[in-house]
């Protein structure tokens, strides 16, 4: 007889780093629509422009 076959397992889904690392926003509506507000600095698509106040949180109104 032969042995039981298996299915391979399925590649594991990147993380949002891995993922996400070269992702730039346009606009803080950008970041809203991704649902990644607010963006905090060191966050993939984090900008010093989209940080007005320069606290390191951007997009947070």
């Amino acid at each position: 007889t032969q042995p039981p076959t298996t299915a391979p397992e399925p590649a594991p889904e990147p993380t949002r780093d891995t993922a996400d690392e070269n992702v730039s926003y346009a606009n803080c509506a950008a970041v809203r629509a991704a649902g990644a507000a607010p963006i905090h600095a060191g966050e993939p698509g984090y900008s010093r422009r989209l940080d007005r106040d320069g606290d390191g949180v951007g997009c947070e109104n």
